[in-house]
């Protein structure tokens, strides 16, 4: 069986900046990570080549430096990486991200599930994992938390639900995104990170993988960012001081000023 995880590259700060030019992220100078939902993605697809046999891929769409995220999957016992970089793709929103990395997985061909991370850490939309599904016209099922059962046929997952969990059974080849709670990540090993130095990892450009020049990049995405800004910062509640009864007549008084009683 062949497994692919689908993942990406984010900065890892939480003082993210926007370039007020382009309303876009600014990356120069930001260490990047793989997005933490990703790793999840990751450990189950070697934990499903550990239980069934089979390989692993994982793919990545992103500039060059990319690259060091798919060589710590490959520490992390992925076999094989493959990376998706062209300035055509610059400015991809979901739609076209999702459009890109489904002309990939055509051109890899032979797979039997797809994982990954139910979202990213600097976009939070929730969105490429399915759309990918739908560009490949497979089954998918979100938020899996588990996988229990999986054949060359068909797998059975559950769901994670606000209220308990549903579970679903599917045909294979399909797409699964991965919560927090399937499992914990294992570090890259020694053997795995002197793996990833020699891993060759090959770069797909937009001609490679017979993307339309029109569904791709800033071009092909019909989500347009017209303005990003800053929140103004709320200013700090007011504290009431004195005896219990004191505050209790004080706020009774604020709530009538703001006629609220």
């Amino acid at each position: 069986m062949h497994f692919i995880v689908c993942i990406k590259q984010v900065p890892n700060t939480t003082n993210v900046q926007i370039d007020q030019k382009t309303n876009t992220l600014k990356r120069e100078g930001v260490e990047s990570i793989i997005n933490p939902f990703d790793e999840f993605a990751i450990e189950e697809a070697v934990r499903l080549k550990e239980r069934t046999g089979g390989k692993t891929t994982v793919i990545t769409m992103g500039p060059p430096q990319a690259e060091n995220a798919l060589r710590e999957a490959i520490g992390r016992g992925i076999d094989n990486a493959i990376l998706i970089s062209d300035r055509a793709f610059a400015g991809a929103d979901t739609w076209a991200t999702s459009y890109t990395l489904a002309s990939a997985i055509k051109k890899i061909g032979d797979y039997d599930l797809i994982i990954c991370g139910k979202q990213a850490t600097d976009g939070d939309t929730a969105q490429v994992g399915p759309g990918i599904a739908e560009m490949l016209d497979i089954p998918h099922v979100a938020y899996v938390k588990k996988i229990e059962e999986i054949t060359p046929e068909k797998a059975k997952v559950e769901r994670m639900m606000e209220d308990g969990y549903d579970i679903i059974e599917m045909p294979l080849p399909s797409l699964i995104t991965v919560v927090k709670e399937i499992n914990t990540p294992r570090m890259p090993s020694l053997r795995g990170m002197m793996a990833s130095k020699k891993a060759q990892i090959p770069h797909w450009t937009a001609q490679e993988i017979n993307a339309e020049s029109t569904n791709i990049g800033l071009t092909g995405s019909p989500t347009q960012v017209m303005k990003i800004f800053t929140p103004p910062q709320r200013p700090g509640g007011e504290k009431l001081e004195g005896s219990p009864e004191e505050m209790a007549a004080s706020l009774t008084d604020k709530l009538k000023q703001l006629q609220i009683i």
